[in-house]
């Protein structure tokens, strides 16, 4: 891929040896490392840093103060809040060398991790989970949980849109307020009951049209 089918800020570096997709953008102060790989479309702020070994899928938004270390691999559409923390060694110590045994993380797809949350190591962040601000995560999160708290609880569920979906009606069906798109939650699993999770979104619901808070109503 050329540089001239992505953009990088004069004040940011990536390394020859990183693969970087069409459409995506890096902005100042950021260092994308040799062996990386970016998907497209996706969105780098101020000051980050992708390593070696680290794959990004395409559509991903990464706010400013970022690092995205060795052993971390991000699905599509998936959103890292402003200072959030990734980790990649449970226990570390500078006098015990452990770049061999980087623990893996895996953000699959649509998952949202709020500002100034930290994501330990070696946990896998489900489909569209929603990590509140200042979480501490340290355990794998199912799809669509919304989790809060030091540590991290599941508080309930978000839907594809990020909105908290309300108790279930008599039909165990619970209804995005923005989308109208139906959750139902079957064997501990909240699945989408109108659009296969791993399809895009419809045109008509890609923009939003309301205020979080006009939800709230």
């Amino acid at each position: 891929m050329s540089m001239s089918d992505y953009f990088v800020h004069e004040s940011s570096y990536v390394d020859e040896g990183a693969e970087v997709g069409k459409g995506t953008k890096i902005w100042h102060f950021s260092h994308i490392m040799p062996g990386s790989k970016i998907g497209e479309r996706c969105s780098f702020g101020q000051n980050c840093c992708v390593s070696p070994g680290v794959v990004i899928g395409s559509n991903v938004k990464v706010q400013n103060n970022v690092s995205i270390y060795e052993g971390t691999t991000i699905e599509d559409d998936v959103f890292l809040g402003p200072s959030c923390v990734l980790t990649n060694v449970t226990n570390p110590r500078s006098q015990v060398v452990r770049r061999s045994l980087y623990e893996e993380t895996l953000l699959r797809r649509g998952c949202s991790i709020g500002a100034n949350a930290t994501i330990i190591c070696g946990i896998t962040i489900g489909r569209y989970a929603f990590v509140a601000a200042g979480a501490v995560v340290a355990k794998d999160v199912p799809d669509y949980a919304l989790m809060v708290g030091v540590p991290a609880r599941q508080q309930g569920w978000m839907s594809r849109h990020g909105h908290r979906l309300s108790q279930p009606d008599t039909a165990g069906v619970m209804i995005c307020p923005e989308s109208n798109l139906r959750y139902q939650v079957t064997n501990a699993v909240l699945c989408c009951l109108d659009l296969d999770e791993d399809a895009p979104l419809p045109e008509e619901l890609a923009a939003g049209q309301k205020t979080y808070d006009e939800f709230k109503g």
